[in-house]
Order: C-alpha cells, then structure tokens, then sequence
C-alpha cells in the first residue's frame, strides 16, 4: 500500500520498506496523527501544515515542500504560504550546532544564534512554533527550559507543545528515510548549507500559559556516558492517575505508566502510540537478512552523539555494547565521535550516519558505495536508514523536552 513516504520517494521500493511492515505503517499512521488529525483542536490544520512546511524547507527537502505547500494553500490563505516562504530563505543554515549543557563537553559546542521569525507576517503563535522548529532543526542541543517560554507567552497549551515538537521531530524522521530511500535508489541529490551569522537568542520562562518547571539542583552529566540516566521533564507529563484508557494504550508497555518521558508524550497518545510502534520494529524486528542489533543500536548511539543527545546516546551505547561485546570500540564513541571504531563496517556506519544526520543532509552515493564496499546489503541498509532516521526523532523530543539526570548511584 502506498504511503506518504512513497510519495516522496516517487518510486516503488516495497521489496525493501516491507520488510519492516510496522514501520512502514506507523509511519504513515504518524503522519495522520500529527498532520491530520480526526480532532486538531487548538492547534489547527492550518498551523501544522505551516509548520511542516517550513520544517520540509529548512531541511531542504523540495519533494516534501511542494507536498505541504500545497496542504497549506488548501487550508490557509496565500499571503501565508508566502510568509513561510520568506521564513523558509531567511532561516537556512547548517546542522547541527549549538552549546552542551554539560559541562565537560564545553570543548565541543559551536555556539550560534537562534533565529526569531516575524510575528507580524506570521502571527505571534506561528513566529513562536517556527523559532521553536528552527532550534529543533538545526541545534537541538541548545534546548533549554527557557526556550519553551516562547511557545507558554504566545498561547500554546502544554497538550498542543507536546504535539508541536512530535510533528517537527517526525519531519526529521520522515524525510530522512525519504531522503535515504532515494539515495539509496540511485540519486545523488546535492543540497548545500552555509551557517546563518545570527545572534544567541535570550529566552525567557513565561508566567503565562502552562508551566514550564526547572531543577536547580538537578545531578546532571558531564559527559557522554553508557551507563543509565534519568530524564526531567520541562512540561508537566499527565500524572499517572489520570492517565486515560487511550493514553494508556498509546504507551504499549504498561511499566512506562511510571516514566515521566512517556507520560509526557501521552499528551498527544495517538502520536505516541504510533511512533513507539515504529520504534520497536526498526530496532527489535530481526526477521530476514536485515541489520545486526549491534549495527542498528551503533547508528542509534552515532546520531544521539552528533546531534548532542546525552540521554539517548547513554541508552543506545549501552546497548550496542550489550550486543557487539566491543566495550572498547563503544568507549572510543563515546570519547569522541572521530575515533577509529575497530572495523571499517563500523566505521562506514559512523561516517554515514554523521551525514544522514546533518542538516541538510550530506547522504550521497558515496556513502551507499562505502555501504555496500563493507558488505552491507540493500536491506541492510535500509534498517540503517531508518535507524538513524528515528533517532533524528527521538533526540529531538528527548532534547527539546527535558534534561538528563544521574542517578544517585552513578554519583
């Protein structure tokens, strides 16, 4: 059956997307939670296809920006399109950037400016959702509770922000495995970025709207770590209490009731449920001759890593060592993200993933050639690309959201 993301890719590849039918079908069914939604409410049609819109843009993605744009002009009046637009040239750059949050990473960050779109052509919602989008795109790891002030002042609800950055976050998924998919088919698209010379923004916390909480003693990491962490959340998750039948099926796994992280997300559950769907077969789904565990959970660790994702890159580099038994190779990852990794089959999927993971995207036929050179199957590449393609989700939520915690006996 035909999806959106075959729509992009404007070919027929279903020998190779089938082989992960969850994925593939929770993929679409997240395009129809977050773009059309039975019941939008306060965040209207219009205002996620602008979004959308805009996301497509600045990552630079013409397939999706026509496809939007046109979404858009069926649902909202051209001197918006046109605005977006605008917002789209002036806000291109490159990715990703931006200053840790920890501490000893300090040598590390490329500090940068957060654009600010024009509330008068945008409206002040739609400025706030796109200042928002342009952070989450290009320097996710400038993220901050104070950022999300913007969207509090501007009249978003903390039910609508969660289902804002599940919308922007699934744009960097979905038109990654698009973006992939047609690499992988034979193009060799070729997009450029020059990075904006724009000044750090100052955000402010909000005291209107929802609220938006804060840890001043809160035990954070350092550095890039593979043991366990906790997670805080900026935005008030649903507490467990009230957790609806819906909300409860959305989480999949009836112990998530007890993470903040999933009851956050449950704000928005058709969202939610689908996207945990997808997660689970990109990465738990061995059936055929796809990727090893310990390569799909690499790409997972190697894109958390590059984006500047602690929490996630904690989790997924555990777990490639728990698969590959290669302590010291996920060590060296860890360390920094230009060691040799111990083999050119890792080594190949470090340097591709850094590209599927740049904004815009540096994947090309070189990287399919070096792919292939090591032995990996079409297949097998495909398991790649949705695996880095889903943690270009994943981290943008985890970032954009919350922060790491250490838990006390990591102390």
């Amino acid at each position: 059956m035909s999806d959106i993301i075959d729509m992009l890719i404007g070919v027929d590849l279903p020998q190779l997307r089938d082989n992960r039918p969850q994925a593939r079908d929770n993929a679409q069914k997240s395009f129809e939670a977050l773009l059309e939604p039975v019941n939008p409410g306060t965040f209207s049609f219009g205002e996620r296809y602008a979004v959308a819109t805009y996301v497509a843009g600045l990552l630079q993605f013409e397939p999706a920006v026509d496809l939007y744009q046109d979404l858009l002009l069926d649902d909202a009046p051209t001197t918006l399109s046109a605005a977006v637009s605008d917002a789209i040239a002036a806000g291109l750059s490159t990715g990703p950037y931006g200053t840790y949050r920890e501490t000893g990473l300090a040598a590390e960050s490329e500090p940068g400016g957060s654009i600010r779109n024009d509330a008068d052509k945008l409206g002040e919602r739609l400025a706030a959702a796109f200042d928002y989008a342009h952070l989450m795109v290009f320097h996710p790891r400038d993220s901050r509770a104070e950022v999300l002030g913007g969207l509090s002042a501007a009249g978003w609800s903390a039910d609508d922000t969660v289902s804002l950055a599940q919308l922007i976050a699934f744009l960097n998924f979905q038109l990654r495995v698009a973006y992939g998919l047609r690499t992988l088919n034979g193009e060799d698209i070729q997009v450029e970025g020059t990075r904006l010379e724009i000044p750090a923004a100052e955000w402010t916390l909000s005291n209107n709207g929802f609220e938006i909480t804060t840890y001043e003693e809160l035990n954070r990491p350092e550095v890039f770590v593979k043991h366990s962490l906790g997670w805080k959340p900026w935005v008030p998750p649903v507490a467990k209490a009230d957790l609806t039948e819906e909300q409860l099926d959305s989480l999949i796994q009836p112990e998530r009731a007890d993470m903040p992280y999933f009851r956050l997300l449950a704000r928005d559950p058709a969202a939610l449920k689908a996207r945990t769907l997808t997660d689970l077969d990109i990465f738990f789904n061995t059936e055929g001759e796809g990727l090893g565990r310990a390569e799909r959970e690499l790409a997972a660790a190697v894109t958390s890593r590059y984006n500047g994702c602690v929490y996630c890159c904690s989790v997924h580099a555990g777990r490639a060592e728990e698969e590959s038994g290669r302590a010291a190779d996920v060590d060296a990852l860890l360390d920094n993200i230009d060691n040799d990794l111990g083999s050119d089959e890792w080594n190949v999927i470090r340097d591709a993933a850094r590209a599927l993971t740049a904004t815009p995207s540096a994947f090309n036929q070189g990287c399919i050639k070096k792919l292939r050179g090591v032995g990996y199957s079409d297949l097998q590449i495909v398991d790649f690309i949705n695996s880095v393609a889903f943690f270009n989700w994943a981290n943008r939520l985890m970032l954009s959201l919350g922060e790491p915690e250490v838990p006390k006996r990591f102390l």
